[in-house]
């Protein structure tokens, strides 16, 4: 009889709580980035949308705040 090793809940919930400065700049920073465009009637480069301007900047915000530890 063998025993079925599942990993615990707090490695991988552990793993998802590192990257909470890339899901906060994707979920919350790329929405306002693109709204404030939309508001400001301020066009998006190179054709994109805002949407999509927004969620580049609010990914690599996200990335560069979790390699640095910090936002600031």
């Amino acid at each position: 009889m063998s025993t079925i090793v599942r990993p615990s809940a707090g490695s991988w919930l552990g793993r998802l709580f590192q990257l909470g400065p890339v899901f906060f700049g994707v979920g919350f920073l790329a929405p306002l980035i693109a709204q404030s465009l939309e508001a400001a009637g301020v066009p998006a480069p190179f054709g994109l949308r805002p949407i999509q301007l927004g969620l580049a900047l609010g990914l690599a915000m996200g990335v560069v705040a979790k390699l640095r530890g910090r936002w600031l």
